[in-house]
Order: structure tokens, then C-alpha cells, then sequence
């Protein structure tokens, strides 16, 4: 069948339409995304502004119209972090529904979590035994790590780049505002990292989306024309050794450094605090890049119910 996913994130709406069968991979077979940053369309008291909720409608149709000029039988709407943290949640997502006819489902962020987990246990197989997983979205970190498909534990943080560059970056990077957040953001994830550190030593650890993607890119890791199936690490000596280099850069600079999007840019250095952040609470030498993350989890998980139904 032809499924039509559209995920509205803190950063972009992304619809990815694919081919997909139980007992396959999800093909992709066309793409239609833009940089909606509704991570940095929220108000002072939280509540997305009026230029977001246009912003998310206007792309909801165009994604609607794409799907079925593609064929889509199907779409599975979601929205993550900026959307489910919002104040005016049910009112954003009211005025998509009655401007577009389609409802947008909110994931929670141990849904987001769970099924993001799910996509990179499908793509690693049973020979990665336990599992770990992080994925650093715009808006929120999620772990996940289990020895089963579904996680034995997974949560979210706060912690997104996008919505880190918002809060602490607003006025600049200088080394007082990096010293601050390197502090709190390994604050909040020690807070609960001993969930996954009981289980013992994971066997594989990975992570996947854009953020991750671009700091390995950084740090040497194969660019994306070389296909999904070549291998590609980010390793935490290798950012340990960038970190600097990205914090005395100004934005212009880190917008030409390979994997990194202009649109992204000022967010990068966020996102390599979190990273290394994550790599030494858990003693990570390495983290593997999975080119599957929420998006075909969500996939998965509705195939396997199609195949339960008969």
C-alpha cells in the first residue's frame, strides 16, 4: 500500500510518502518537507503564535494535496514537541482540522520514544542484543533501550536544539552561556539515566535524526549521496575535539561546514552539547547513525496492526 506520513516536527513539516508491505522495508517514494520551526513560533507564555498556526496549515494542505496527487490510500498525521508542549494545543490543531480536513495526532514523548526505538531495532535486527537510543529532535531529547522491540525504558527531555537555541542562545554563544547549559542539560539527563544504566551495558547504541546526522557529517562520517546503507559513526573523541571549533564559530561559518542546513545552523551547537552530553552520562565511545527513526516507526507499527487485522 501507498502511505502518506506526515510529521509535523519542532523544526520541519516533513511528508515522506512510501510503498510499504508487511515483511518489507518502507520504500520511499517522494518527499515534500519545509522549515516550519514552530519551536521558535511559541509566545512568552508558551502558546503558538498566529504565524505558526498559519505556517502549519498552509503546509498541511499543500502536504495533503501532494499525498493525493502521489496516490496516498493512507496518511498518518503527527506532531511532536513544539505542537504537544504548546498551551494551545487543541486550538492549533482544531483550526489545521477545520482548514484542511485532516487531524493531527499528538505524540507523547514516550510514544516518540518507543517508536523511534522500534525503527532502529527493525533496521539493526536481533544481533544489536540491547539496544540504546537517542534521537535529539527540535524541541526534546528521546532514550530509549531495550532488548525487545518494544523498550524496556524510554523517555523525553527538553532538551531539542532548536528549542535550546531559542532559550539560552537568544543573546549570542559565549563561553558563560555554553558553561551554563553544558551544566543543566547533564543535569537532566543524569536525573534519570540510571533507568537505562540498570540494564546493564547496551551492545549497540545509535542515533538518529537530522541533528545527529549533521554532527557526525561534521566530524567526517560519509555524506548522505552516498546512500542509507553505508555505515556512519559519531564518535565522542571526534566531537569532543569540534566542540570548540563550533562554539568560537559564528553562525555564517557553521552553515558551510558539510551536513549543516542554514536554517540549522544556529542550532548546531546545542545539539553537540547534548550529544556529548549523552555520550559520557552513558559512556559512549560511539554512537551508530540510523537512517530510520520516527517516521518509519510510525510506519512499522502500523503495518504490524494491519497484519493483526488480517
Amino acid at each position: 500500500m501507498r502511505l502518506g506520513v506526515l510529521d509535523i516536527g519542532s523544526n520541519t513539516g516533513h511528508l515522506l510518502v512510501v510503498d510499504a508491505h508487511g515483511g518489507a522495508a518502507p520504500l520511499p517514494a517522494a518527499s515534500h518537507k519545509e522549515p516550519l520551526r514552530l519551536a521558535e513560533h511559541l509566545d512568552a507564555s508558551d502558546a503558538v503564535t498566529r504565524a505558526g498556526i498559519d505556517a502549519l496549515t498552509d503546509f498541511t494542505r499543500h502536504a495533503i494535496e501532494f499525498a493525493e496527487e502521489k496516490g496516498c490510500e493512507e496518511i498518518l498525521a503527527f506532531a511532536t514537541s513544539a505542537v504537544r508542549e504548546a498551551v494551545n494545543t487543541d486550538a492549533v490543531l482544531d483550526h489545521v482540522a477545520s482548514a484542511t480536513g485532516t487531524r493531527i495526532e499528538v505524540l507523547s514523548g514516550e510514544d516518540e520514544a518507543r517508536l523511534t526505538f522500534l525503527a532502529v531495532r527493525r533496521w539493526f535486527g536481533w544481533s544489536a542484543g540491547r539496544l540504546a537510543v537517542f534521537d535529539i529532535g527540535g524541541g526534546s531529547l528521546e532514550i530509549a533501550a531495550g532488548t525487545d522491540e518494544a523498550p524496556d525504558v524510554a523517555w523525553s527531555l527538553p532538551l531539542g536544539a532548536a528549542r535550546l537555541a531559542r532559550d539560552r542562545f537568544a543573546g549570542g554563544v559565549d563561553e558563560e552561556s555554553v558553561r551554563e547549559l553544558r551544566r543543566w542539560v547533564r543535569t537532566e539527563i543524569a536525573r534519570d539515566a540510571g533507568g537505562l544504566l540498570r540494564g546493564g551495558t547496551p551492545h549497540r547504541a545509535a542515533a538518529t535524526s537530522k541533528t545527529f546526522r549533521s554532527l557526525a557529517r561534521i566530524c567526517g562520517a560519509a555524506p548522505s549521496a552516498e546512500g542509507p546503507l553505508v555505515p556512519r559513526v559519531l564518535r565522542r573523541a571526534d566531537l569532543a575535539e569540534w566542540l570548540p571549533k563550533l562554539v568560537a564559530a559564528p553562525t555564517e561559518e557553521l552553515a558551510d561546514l558539510p551536513g549543516v542546513s542554514p536554517s540549522r545552523a544556529h542550532q548546531i551547537v546545542p545539539g553537540a552539547l547534548v550529544a556529548e552530553a549523552a555520550m559520557d552520562i552513558f559512556d559512549l565511545e560511539a554512537l551508530e547513525i540510523c537512517p530510520w527513526a520516527l517516521r518509519e516507526g510510525v510506519i512499522l507499527e502500523r503495518l504490524d496492526r494491519l497484519s493483526v487485522l488480517g
